[in-house]
């Protein structure tokens, strides 16, 4: 799901406006071209817009990304959270996160992770970018770990050692769901998690 139809599906009779249209070009385009591949030009004949409007927005290509990643973010934390909802325990909505990937990794086909693909191909300089791509990951990593901190058979140092082995799996299960183009990896690393947390 695009940042735009994240919008549309919280408001959707809410018209886009001009720095939302470039947020939703400069996302599909930045997720499924490439960050190095998209250029300024290109952003402004899919968004519609004007230069000087682009400009009166964004001041860069990086502060578009920047604003990509945020929105990214918030659509993929909500659709997680909103997936995982009516699992009964912490532990079953750990689990059911590999569904969410299946889910979401095949409607993309086998794309990626929009985080891990920006940051292998990211100038160096650009640290504003690679803040973002932490940020998410760190929150992610923390969802897990609190998740395993309110099942009473660990210990807070427990919980958070499982919380990053099943980060590692999730991390790993995508980059080779996205090599192979298939949805196994992902499978694979949800039968170790079960294994992990038995």
């Amino acid at each position: 799901m695009s940042v735009y139809a994240f919008f549309t599906y919280l408001c959707p009779m809410k018209k886009l406006n001009v720095k939302d249209r470039i947020i939703e070009a400069a996302s599909n385009l930045f997720y499924f071209n490439g960050y190095n591949q998209t250029g300024i030009n290109q952003i402004i004949a899919e968004a519609s817009v004007a230069k000087a409007s682009m400009y009166q927005h964004f001041r860069s290509k990086e502060d578009i990304a920047v604003a990509y990643l945020v929105g990214r973010h918030t659509m993929w934390m909500g659709k997680l959270n909103e997936f995982v909802a009516n699992q009964d325990t912490s532990k079953a909505k750990v689990i059911s996160c590999f569904d969410y990937l299946v889910e979401w990794l095949c409607d993309v086909e086998f794309r990626g992770c929009g985080w891990q693909n920006i940051i292998t191909d990211l100038p160096q300089d650009h640290t504003k970018i690679k803040d973002q791509a932490i940020l998410h990951k760190n929150e992610v990593r923390t969802w897990l770990q609190d998740l395993l901190k309110k099942e009473s058979q660990y210990s807070i140092e427990q919980a958070e050692e499982l919380g990053d082995e099943v980060m590692i799996l999730i991390e790993g299960a995508i980059i080779l769901s996205q090599i192979q183009k298939n949805e196994w990896p992902i499978n694979s690393a949800k039968r170790a998690c079960l294994k992990l947390l038995a």
